[in-house]
């Protein structure tokens, strides 16, 4: 084999395995069964979570439009480097989840009361709609724009997802565009309307 013929096999293989990576990247692999906290005795309570009981406990007489209850690894931290995380979506009639991405995971939503019309939008623009009812599935690739909303007027839906991170992130892009700092120039100019505009925005969500 020829030096130049090899050099190209050679970084075949290193490309391959590059792509291989690439497409496994996730959560670091631990070397040990789980991660131990630093202070205090390991045992069953170290694995258990407890937040969740709230959603079959009493219901609040007056509960906000959009709730999330998160077992991720800053409530659960056993979750660290297990690579599993969940979240309960909780919501009243006519509410949303607004639109947004998780960088570090998909998201596998399941409906567990009422129902839910979900959408995502590819790289391409292109947007995937749904309506689901009790028992549904959904997937919300890693990184994809997506949201959730209950169109019905009068029944509550929840919705238990899971992600393959221990800690997936959420970036809510109307919060983030209009609740921080980027100057209203800019924004306007992106949105191709005028800063009054921007800034009408912005008050909405400051209150």
């Amino acid at each position: 084999m020829s030096p130049s013929t090899l050099k190209v096999v050679l970084s075949l293989i290193i490309y391959t395995f590059t792509l291989v990576e690439i497409t496994r990247a996730g959560d670091p692999d631990i070397l040990t069964d789980f991660i131990t906290p630093l202070t205090g005795p390991v045992d069953a309570n170290f694995f258990t979570y407890t937040g969740f009981r709230v959603l079959v406990g009493p219901q609040s007489a007056n509960p906000p439009p959009f709730k999330v209850l998160k077992a991720s690894l800053v409530e659960f931290p056993s979750l660290n480097g297990q690579s599993v995380s969940y979240a309960a979506l909780q919501f009243q009639p006519k509410s949303i989840n607004p639109p947004h991405i998780h960088p570090r995971s998909a998201e596998l939503l399941f409906v567990v009361q009422g129902s839910l019309q979900v959408g995502l939008i590819d790289t391409t623009n292109k947007l995937f709609t749904q309506n689901l009812q009790i028992g549904d599935m959904f997937i919300f690739p890693k990184g994809l724009v997506h949201f959730q909303h209950n169109v019905d007027e009068k029944v509550p839906a929840l919705a238990i997802s899971a992600f393959g991170s221990a800690n997936a992130g959420t970036i809510s892009l109307p919060n983030t565009l209009f609740n921080t700092t980027i100057d209203d120039t800019v924004l306007a100019l992106a949105f191709k309307t005028n800063v009054s505009t921007i800034q009408t925005l912005k008050k909405g969500f400051a209150a």
